[in-house]
């Protein structure tokens, strides 16, 4: 169950190798088997898996490295913890994208609040473009699927992976639970753009590096970030919302809040106000988001200066 990352921006589809049928055939495997459980008990039990196993192989020491560039003074216990929560949150995460139809059925009965929930309304009745701005936080797939249930069509940008077999899987299971998708490249942003432009309401995920962005603070230091989220919705006079699915004690529901909208002034401005909701959000529950990515690659190191290394 090795993880994938993006194939490059190319819009071709990587050739399958008999390493990705292997990656594929184990991972499909170990599905089959966690679904033999019931629902309630299989998302637990991946939590489990790769709290225990898999982890401590794959995960952890990029959460420690992320944690001790953002946190320097943590106590280990702490770190400890949070390396735990991570691992937990992402193998629930995993199994519920691969138990999509039960896992849909659930967040469809999911209640969804906050104060942007009304604009959210209002702006879908009179057809008005939305950018729904979000994070690798909780489990964004329940907002989708419960704003679904509600007569809210969410298209959304993915990140196709390297293996083609794993990405087909994973395009099929996304697309289950809701759509349009399109799929990070020329011919995708532009489905995107004209989706957008004719009404639509589109999922963005910011908080990951990104070449080219601006340098913009995360968790307090700096790192680069899009503004796309912001000059698409100046662009398209679309409103910017930050929304989240936090995951409650019980490990299989999820809080759903929409935010107030993000106002119109410049795209660097809106995009720190994106940046320090999804850091509210971080702080509020340290094992709920990913900490997986570069997300402060290539960015100044305040204490020294330098940019942080390139990590392959």
């Amino acid at each position: 169950m090795a993880r994938t990352p993006p194939f490059p921006d190319t819009g071709a589809e990587p050739r399958l190798t008999l390493r990705h049928r292997i990656d594929d055939a184990v991972t499909a495997v170990i599905i089959r088997l966690f679904r033999l459980l019931p629902y309630e008990r299989r998302v637990p039990a991946m939590g489990w898996f790769w709290r225990a196993i898999l982890g401590p192989i794959i995960l952890n020491r990029r959460v420690r490295d992320n944690l001790h560039h953002v946190f320097p003074d943590m106590p280990r216990r702490e770190v400890n913890a949070i390396c735990h929560a991570v691992a937990d949150n992402f193998g629930r995460v995993f199994i519920e994208l691969h138990s999509a139809d039960e896992f849909a059925r659930r967040a469809a009965q999911l209640p969804v609040g906050g104060p942007g929930l009304p604009v959210l309304e209002a702006a879908r009745d009179q057809g008005r473009p939305v950018v729904l701005a979000s994070a690798h936080f909780g489990n964004y797939d329940a907002w989708r699927a419960a704003l679904k249930a509600r007569g809210f069509d969410i298209g959304a940008l993915y990140m196709p992976m390297t293996n083609p077999a794993a990405n087909r899987r994973y395009l099929e299971k996304l697309s289950s639970i809701g759509g349009p998708l399109f799929p990070r490249g020329p011919a995708g942003m532009a489905d995107m753009v004209r989706f957008l432009r004719g009404g639509g309401m589109l999922l963005l995920l910011g908080d990951h590096f990104i070449k080219g962005g601006e340098l913009v603070e995360f968790l307090g230091k700096p790192a680069w970030t899009a503004t796309s989220a912001a000059k698409l919705a100046l662009k398209y006079n679309a409103l910017l919302l930050p929304l989240y699915a936090t995951r409650n004690p019980d490990g299989l529901t999820f809080t759903i809040e929409i935010e107030d909208p993000i106002p119109h002034t410049d795209a660097l401005t809106m995009t720190r106000a994106l940046n320090d909701s999804a850091s509210a959000r971080v702080m509020g529950h340290m094992g709920q988001w990913f900490w997986l990515h570069r997300r402060w690659k290539r960015a100044p190191d305040e204490a020294s200066g330098d940019s942080l290394a390139d990590e392959s």
